[in-house]
């Protein structure tokens, strides 16, 4: 791996509570001046909503505890009839069996972090949720607002991981509210999940999550000069299809579209995987079966259509690749789920290609480390930090808000947090 980074520099590795940074080459610029340069032409569009009368909707209050328990309702009756269906495709096999059961203890031993995060999801005043973006199931997406509304804010469209199967907005509420305490919006998108839909139905939900984010944040006090695309797991690779798609339309000259790549400052990648076609083997020994991940993927001949990695090489779009934001991969070397080499090797197609690309390794972190044990710790710990840092390049004072900011509490004792990533199936 120390070979590997060094090829890669700039890179950070993160070993425990070291940290070491790479120094930049003196042919690439250090990231943050990169980024603070990087030419951002914004397309301004009419803010709508292709939804009723196709006029601005104000931002709207919380909605009632009684409407949220009939959507969760909705929801769960959905979920269900989803799960049996899925469950047809998986069968009920040991490995399954095995995996089901670990999932169930290691969400037992998180749960005094969960409950305190779904309590604060459910009853934040700052927090808006179900606000629906498109006419498709699942068509929704939560904001997490900051208190502060004094000046646009910097805004983060998530979209959350889940092996294209379990996915769910709700996922990604304790990295919005915490980033909501550093003055900064989330928007977390829904998407359709396998069985409802495939992945270029998934696709197709992103980009249009991401078009109405970009058409309405200013009224929710977003700058829409700042904003930024990230997404986790599964969600990091299909929000980067989204991305590259809206690119490969632009590049097209013809065809209309309702976002621009323009408008986004860079883009984060959680430990994503970017090559389809080399993680196939990898994600049948670990249960995600050969037959049903291609039945997500629309089949074999698809996978290179859906592997960036593998699209960006393509000289035929070498215009589309050109007008790719700035890349910022984060990734943990112990991470089993989806190997860290998948976020080494997309690095490195990109920079081969001419794109910005930075990675980020932690040293021994899992899949789950860095989105849920590490925040449930409390305190400071790195990927936040280093995010923030980013989000927060060329503002002085929100730096020096940063530098004050109290530390997390912690939500889950530590042994069992050392217990739950024992039994942990990712």
């Amino acid at each position: 791996m120390a070979a590997t980074a060094d090829r890669l520099r700039p890179v950070v590795t993160f070993a425990g509570q070291g940290i070491r940074f790479d120094q930049d080459s003196a042919e690439t610029p250090p990231l943050l001046s990169r980024m603070l340069s990087y030419p951002i032409g914004i397309i301004h569009h009419q803010l709508s909503r292709r939804l009723g009368a196709g006029k601005p909707q104000p931002p709207r209050r919380q909605q009632s505890f009684s409407r949220d328990f009939g959507h969760a309702a909705a929801e769960t009756v959905l979920v269900t009839r989803l799960s049996f269906t899925l469950l047809r495709s998986l069968g009920v096999g040991y490995r399954w069996i095995v995996r089901l059961t670990a999932l169930a203890v290691y969400a037992i031993l998180l749960m005094p972090g969960f409950l305190q995060v779904m309590y604060d999801y459910f009853f934040s005043s700052q927090i808006r949720r179900n606000i629906i973006y498109g006419n498709q199931p699942r068509n929704c997406l939560d904001l997490y607002l900051p208190t502060n509304t004094d000046e646009k804010k910097p805004v983060v469209i998530f979209v959350s991981g889940g092996a294209w199967i379990i996915g769910n907005k709700a996922w990604g509420a304790l990295l919005g509210m915490q980033l909501a305490e550093r003055d900064v919006i989330v928007a977390s998108i829904d998407y359709r999940n396998f069985p409802q839909g495939t992945i270029s139905d998934m696709v197709t939900d992103v980009s249009q999550g991401i078009s109405f984010v970009c058409k309405n944040i200013a009224d929710y006090g977003g700058d829409p000069d700042r904003i930024f695309l990230m997404g986790q797991s599964a969600g990091a690779h299909i929000s980067v299809c989204a991305l590259l798609e809206q690119a490969i339309k632009e590049a097209g000259k013809g065809e209309s579209v309702d976002w621009s790549v323009s408008q986004m400052k860079a883009y984060f990648g959680l430990s994503g995987g970017y090559n389809l076609s080399k993680l196939v083997e990898h994600f049948d020994s670990r249960g995600l079966y050969r037959s049903l991940f291609l039945s997500i993927m629309e089949g074999e001949e698809s996978l290179a259509q859906f592997s960036p990695e593998i699209r960006i090489q393509d000289p035929s779009i070498r215009d589309a690749v050109s007008s790719l934001p700035p890349f910022v991969l984060f990734h943990g070397t112990g991470d089993y789920s989806i190997p860290s080499d998948a976020s080494v090797t997309f690095v490195e197609t990109l920079r081969k290609v001419g794109a910005q690309a930075n990675l980020f390794l932690y040293e021994g972190k899992t899949h789950t480390d860095l989105f849920l044990q590490d925040p449930f710790r409390g305190g400071s710990y790195e990927l936040f930090d280093q995010l923030v840092a980013i989000l927060h390049a060329g503002d002085e004072e929100a730096l020096a808000k940063d530098s004050m900011a109290p530390p997390k509490p912690r939500l889950v004792p530590e042994i069992l947090i050392g217990l739950a990533r024992m039994v942990s199936p990712f």
